[in-house]
Parts: structure tokens; sequence; C-alpha cells
């Protein structure tokens, strides 16, 4: 399991899997539980890719990020690893 401590937002960590490029679980603590619990179940069994292409630059009122913003930035750190 990845473990992600996001900026600027209301969650304090995000932790997830990938296998065979796609996303398997993904674990936000704090922040908008409902919301997060629904994102979570959203990108589950999403490609990597497409979960941030679709994830990158969502804004969450007047922050100019928001968590799942944060999530596309945990993956894209991820990718840079070459996990």
């Amino acid at each position: 399991m990845y473990q992600f401590s996001p900026k600027g937002v209301c969650s304090r960590d995000i932790k997830f899997d990938i296998v065979d490029g796609k996303i398997t679980k993904v674990q936000f603590t704090g922040g908008c539980n409902g919301n997060l619990q629904g994102i979570s179940k959203l990108v589950e069994g999403m490609e990597v890719e497409e979960a941030i292409k679709r994830l990158s630059g969502i804004r969450c009122g007047s922050k100019c990020t928001s968590c799942p913003d944060q999530f596309s930035k945990a993956l894209l750190q991820f990718k840079g690893a070459g996990v």
C-alpha cells in the first residue's frame, strides 16, 4: 500500500494500492467522509492514467486544489517513482 500526505485540503492522508496499472484500493483519512468514500469506490479498478486525467485540476471552493486533485498528484508521484 502506498501513502501520500496531501497539502491544502482537509484530508490528512491517502493510502492506495496499484495492481497491474489499476487502482485496487483507496483510503482517505480526514476530509468529507461520504464524498471521499464515493471517490474511492469510483476509481477502484480504474487505470492510473485515466484517474489522473479525470481528477487532476479539480478545485474545492476557493482552494486551488481538492482531495481528488491531491489523489491525482499521489498517482503522478507513484508513476514518477517507476513503481
